[in-house]
């Protein structure tokens, strides 16, 4: 391939969708046999917000409710609701370093930790060529 990128992407990691009632959207997603196996807080302008990881066999769903001064951007959204596709990768740092270098289009100037799953995980997102957000996640172990 032209100007492949040495970066190794396992598979699929999750589906980021935003929602405006994460308890409604929790009981959605479970009437479809999804479970929610990990749920954590995070800080949007030092509010809080929520988030859920909902899965049903290998399938994913990352469903997060962003704290009430945001919600309007949400509930009025003209570009759909799916908000980010991840992959899943070993090294994030290594993964950043290499499409840092290959010149795309990376939203945070570093990978982003976070305390959710059992030790935290750290992403970054790329662009895509017509703005489709890209996230590389690594579950630190």
């Amino acid at each position: 391939m032209e100007n492949q990128v040495p970066i190794t992407i396992n598979h699929l990691q999750h589906t980021g969708i935003p929602v405006s009632d994460i308890a409604v959207s929790e009981s959605f997603y479970n009437r479809l046999g999804f479970e929610n196996v990990m749920q954590s807080e995070f800080l949007i302008d030092e509010k809080p917000g929520i988030c859920i990881m909902m899965k049903n066999k290998d399938v994913i769903i990352e469903l997060y409710q962003m704290p009430e001064h945001k919600l309007a951007e949400i509930r009025n959204r003209a570009d759909g609701h799916v908000d980010h596709i991840a992959f899943d990768v070993d090294d994030v740092e290594s993964t950043f370093t290499a499409l840092k270098s290959a010149s795309f289009t990376i939203v945070e100037a570093e990978p982003v930790f976070l305390s959710f799953w059992k030790n935290g995980c750290k992403y970054f997102n790329i662009l895509g060529p017509d703005g489709e957000k890209l996230e590389f996640n690594e579950i630190i172990k």
